[in-house]
């Protein structure tokens, strides 16, 4: 079966004084029956050029199913009277939410078969999933009296969600239906009013309403209204319920507006008005007397963000955690007794719980020096909090993972920092980590700068050297995987799904490239904007010394990367195209000028913080153009023979509202072209979003077919 070819429609653009033409514009018509008839055709090929891996792709998927504990239930989480959690059952697609009253503060014991006695049911998202082919769930919210769910549901991935209410002390069920809400949701203190978002034409999150349970959305009344394009709204209700916090932001600024969450129909007040390139969020805390603080994280004078706090009945802000350069401070979670401090430690996700004085003012000591690390058992770990709804606890949840570590549950005992385990992950088939060996590389980028990379094989493929680093035993088989963007970190943590690649001698490995948030908020701005570039790079000197390392070889080598990571992904492929077997590319992001230049496409106002503005900066364009994948595919190299890339796996969803479907479309056209040998194969979730399939059991399908794909590609065997 030869790949699906498409008319050409050549249209033109121009900047600044530059005109390209886009053979493939025209596909972005989302509802011309050619369009979506060439959508089907490129899964048709891929079907077919694929069956051959049919076989295998049944043995992984079969070898991914065997490791996970099908009938399942999550470490209940107190919520009031009542303790909350989710249960999988073998057979069915999606989660389960139930709660049973809570007689103490101690979780119920877990038995996924019986279940809990006295267990309510409050929404089974199979039963919803009837009759659609997918179905996402991005409003759950329980009112604070218990008695009502507000449930939010998106059958088609385009992240608008159809909100309803749901009856959980036996009420009638009210006639309350909200359309197109956006993720953000908040109820008011009195169980009958809720604050939502709603988008704009480009999927921006501009309006905040509040609606009165019992009446028709027509009557909501808008609480604000964002005007600026590069903004967002975004609303919550802080944990010790006292008031409702809007947040405003961008990608470089922010302020925050708040009202009481007792008097839900006051006037939302300013806490402080935004200023170019100052970031801030808030937490509000009650202390022990009863008196009222603000928290403050922001980066006015600290890169890597300080905390401040001030009593309500103040105007004058205190630091209360200094700045640490390299260890970004990315978050504060405030309890009646302590605080949780989300941060960056050694380049990995750290927690630090800061005890609060007993005092006239909690914050009278040296928060840094009475607090403690949270730490996972190996290295490199991820340890990130859980939930912890509770204000007044002496517990708080946190979650801990690394490349060879099952995800663990647990609670800290805040005053003595003892974990209390609540669950691990189990795997089924007699996972042994011993078997296995993780670590950290670091790579020396072409501006000598070292690039951190977390690396996990069988203790047959890798070892410890004598000064415990890192080395191969022999060149092996390597997927290595990168984002790079948003100042989002890549943390290392386990799947089970990975094991497949694992158990078949192949090395996983992150390169955590500059344009994430690994190593600080420098880290992130040498990766974006004019020094975007640099992220490309990075990856490409990380691919090229794992092979010079004898670790891998380019016919051993693949990559993987989705939406900005797919970015990752082409622009990798036009530096280097010798270097890599075969690519994995998930809904990426590889028309980069095109979508940039056209602000009427969802998000591309509020990206230009990111990627700079094509349109008004002849710098910016030129920098872009220079990596855009779609618009650097070359038939020849430099010297003139013909430029063979990587074969191709590209992915993406007829209705992301994030990444237009036709991005991959044309790339994979515009790689086929290039050169009648090059391997590019597409597929579109016809019914899905940016997030692909919905149910967990398609979702392993698909990554069975991924894997598979993989193997065949950097397998010696092939």
């Amino acid at each position: 079966m030869r790949p699906p070819r498409l008319e050409q429609r050549p249209y033109e653009i121009t900047a600044h004084a530059h005109t390209r033409v886009d053979p493939y514009y025209w596909l972005n018509e989302r509802d011309n029956e050619d369009v979506l008839a060439h959508l089907r055709a490129e899964n048709d090929y891929l079907n077919a050029s694929l069956a051959r891996l049919g076989p295998r792709e049944e043995e992984i998927f079969a070898e991914m199913k065997a490791r996970i504990v099908e009938t399942d239930i999550s470490v209940p989480v107190r919520r009031g009277a009542w303790w909350y959690f989710e249960r999988t059952r073998e057979g069915l697609s999606y989660p389960i939410s139930c709660r049973v009253p809570a007689l103490d503060h101690t979780p119920p014991a877990i038995e996924p078969e019986r279940g809990l006695q006295g267990e309510q049911v409050i929404l089974d998202e199979n039963l919803e999933a009837s009759g659609h082919d997918f179905l996402s769930v991005g409003v759950f919210s329980i009112s604070p009296d218990d008695a009502w769910a507000a449930v939010g549901t998106d059958f088609v991935g385009d992240e608008r969600h159809r909100v309803t209410f749901r009856p959980l002390a036996g009420q009638a069920r009210p006639a309350d239906v909200l359309e197109d809400v956006y993720y953000g949701f908040a109820w008011a203190m009195d169980s009958t009013h809720v604050f939502y978002t709603t988008v704009d034409e480009a999927m921006r999150p501009w309006r905040l309403w509040r609606h009165r349970l019992g009446t028709a959305q027509s009557e909501d009344v808008l609480v604000y209204q964002e005007e600026d394009a590069q903004f967002t709204v975004s609303v919550g209700r802080s944990r010790d319920d006292d008031v409702i916090v809007i947040l405003v932001g961008s990608s470089t600024s922010s302020e925050a507006h708040f009202l009481d969450a007792r008097s839900p129909v006051s006037e939302p007040q300013l806490l402080e008005a935004r200023r170019d390139d100052i970031e801030y969020s808030v937490e509000h805390l009650r202390d022990r007397r009863g008196t009222r603080w603000w928290l403050k994280l922001t980066n006015e004078g600290a890169a890597d963000f300080r905390l401040l706090a001030r009593r309500e009945s103040e105007t004058r802000w205190r630091e209360v955690v200094p700045e640490r350069p390299g260890n970004r401070l990315d978050g504060v979670d405030a309890f009646a007794d302590f605080l949780a401090l989300s941060e960056r430690d050694d380049g990995c996700a750290a927690v630090r719980l800061a005890p609060l004085a007993d005092a006239q003012d909690p914050f009278g000591q040296d928060l840094l020096a009475g607090s403690y690390l949270v730490r996972g058992a190996a290295s490199p770990s991820t340890v990130g909090l859980g939930d912890t709804p509770t204000y007044d606890t002496d517990l708080v949840r946190v979650g801990m993972t690394s490349l060879v570590t099952p995800a663990l549950i647990g609670d800290v005992v805040v005053a003595s920092g003892e974990l209390l385990v609540r669950k691990q992950q189990q795997v089924l088939g007699g996972y042994d980590p011993a078997r296995f060996v993780t670590g950290r590389l670091w790579v020396r980028a072409s501006d000598g700068v070292e690039i951190p990379v977390s690396v996990v094989a069988r203790a047959d493929v890798l070892e410890h050297d004598e000064k415990g680093e890192l080395r191969a035993r022999h060149a092996a088989p390597l997927l290595l995987y990168g984002y790079g963007s948003y100042e989002i970190s890549i943390d290392p943590g386990f799947s089970s799904l990975r094991l497949s690649l694992l158990e078949r001698g192949v090395i996983f490995a992150i390169a955590h490239v500059r344009g994430g948030g690994e190593l600080g908020r420098a880290w992130y701005e040498m990766g974006k904007l004019a020094q975007k570039p640099t992220t490309f790079s990075d990856f490409v000197s990380v691919a090229r010394e794992l092979v010079a390392r004898g670790m891998t070889r380019p016919q051993l080598l693949a990559a993987r990367g989705g939406s900005a990571g797919g970015l990752l992904m082409g622009a990798a492929m036009n530096l280097a195209p010798e270097l890599f077997r075969c690519v994995v590319a998930e809904v990426p992001f590889v028309d980069v000028v095109t979508t940039m230049l056209d602000p009427d496409l969802p998000l591309t106002v509020g990206e230009w913080e990111e990627w700079g503005d094509p349109a008004a900066s002849a710098t910016a364009y030129r920098t872009m153009l220079s990596y855009s994948p779609y618009d650097n595919v070359r038939g020849l190299n430099a010297d003139g023979s013909k430029r063979r890339y990587p074969d191709v796996f590209a992915s993406a969803g007829l209705n992301d509202s994030r990444v237009g479907y036709w991005e991959p479309t044309k790339w994979v056209l515009a790689l086929r072209e290039a050169n009648d040998e090059n391997v590019a194969y597409l597929k579109t979730e016809m019914g899905a979003g940016h997030g692909g399939p919905s149910g967990r059991y398609d979702s392993w399908r698909e990554e069975a077919q991924i894997t598979a794909f993989v193997l065949d590609e950097i397998s010696p065997a092939g």
